[in-house]
């Protein structure tokens, strides 16, 4: 699965306490080759150490895992490899394992390679490459059909489901309409097409209420303009692209049309960022650097963390700061209580968004006199 799968819901499910211990495996992974060669390799190894924990795992009053549970997890990890398509990798693989079941997570950003078994599933690195990706929906309407699709990094793909693809009870054939897919103005004035655009408001209400997300609208004016008219859900859109004859993508086609104006958004939310940080330096409610926004995360003061796309640094904790270290460092021993932590401005983002905290990336090279990172505090 991709991070555009990873709903509220999902991820809820995913945080919540079990009641037998369960596995996480990450590694980062490469898209092309020749560096993709070492993936497989780099796998297989981390499973054979998953299953070595496993077997020498003991809780707290040092007793090991039941027969019963070992042997589930063991095999629910053998079978996550043996499904997982390295042909299609990202930059990042997660994979989740209970006794009973397992999940695989392709990332569009690196991850620490590490298992760790424990009775919730390690989710940050999963949290934070979604808030990266910046997922939205694209909605494209037409007079005999609509599609919902969701977005991120460069790609559009269907959403099929919560009533989706809508289309009008009763469609009489037409060719030529069909064809044209947007249709002409007039097709936009009967009580049919009326009736089906209300059943699109209510169908995309109802998505973004359980998964908001900035939403585009493509289609020709008449079909936008009645929709808005009958309905409430596209009001708010971040933009709305007049163009016809995209209700069946395909999708690279679609994206092309889109890019403008998600290119146009990124713009307007950086200089809100930077107008909003501006304003905080004045309040002296303005914090800046990874061990300065880590402390204030931690202290549930922030409203807004504004970080570069692409910042990672490896740190050592200690004494409740942050201790940056060379990255070679990750498999060294803890140091006085303290293990190496590659993962955490992963780590920071999944804090703050369990604050409530808002989280924006932004271009690299946009923080560069505040160390990559900046945040508005609460008080």
């Amino acid at each position: 699965m991709e991070t555009n799968a990873l709903t509220p819901a999902v991820l809820q499910s995913l945080r919540k306490k079990q009641p037998r211990p369960v596995v996480s495996v990450s590694m980062p992974t490469h898209r092309r080759e020749p560096d993709n060669a070492q993936d497989a390799v780099r796998l297989r190894n981390l499973v054979t150490e998953a299953g070595h924990r496993i077997d020498t795992w003991t809780d707290d009053a040092g007793e090991p895992l039941p027969r019963e549970v070992r042997v589930g997890l063991r095999a629910q990890l053998d079978r996550a490899h043996a499904d997982v398509d390295l042909r299609y990798s990202l930059d990042g693989l997660v994979i989740f394992a209970s006794a009973d079941a397992y999940q695989s997570w392709v990332l569009p950003r690196a991850v620490p390679e590490r298992v760790v078994i424990s009775d919730s599933y390690l989710t940050r690195n999963l949290v934070a490459a979604r808030a990266r990706a910046t997922p939205y929906w694209v909605l494209v309407v037409a007079a005999t059909r609509a599609t919902l699709w969701h977005g991120s990094q460069g790609t559009v793909r269907e959403h099929t489901g919560n009533s989706f693809p809508v289309t009008p009870d009763e469609l009489q054939t037409d060719v030529q309409r069909e064809e044209r897919i947007g249709d002409v103005a007039s097709t936009f004035q009967d009580e049919e097409t009326r009736r089906f655009l209300r059943d699109v408001d209510s169908a995309l209400a109802a998505v973004l209420a359980a998964t908001p997300r900035p939403l585009y609208v493509v289609g020709l004016a008449p079909a936008l303009s009645l929709l808005e008219d009958v309905g409430t859900a596209t009001r708010h859109a971040v933009a709305k692209v007049l163009t016809g004859g995209l209700v069946n993508g395909p999708a690279p086609a679609l994206y092309r049309e889109l890019e403008p104006s998600l290119r146009a958004f990124r713009e307007q939310t950086a200089e809100r960022t930077a107008d909003r940080l501006n304003a905080a330096r004045g309040r002296r409610t303005f914090a800046a650097g990874l061990d300065e926004v880590w402390e204030s995360v931690r202290e549930g003061r922030v409203a807004l963390v504004a970080v570069e796309e692409n910042f990672q640094r490896t740190v050592r904790v200690k004494e409740g700061h942050l201790i940056p270290v060379d990255p070679e460092e990750t498999g060294a021993p803890a140091s006085n209580g303290e293990a190496v932590r590659e993962d955490i401005v992963d780590e920071l983002v999944e804090l703050a968004l369990d604050t409530g905290a808002e989280v924006v990336f932004l271009p690299d090279g946009t923080l560069a006199d505040h160390d990559r990172i900046a945040a508005d505090l609460r008080y």
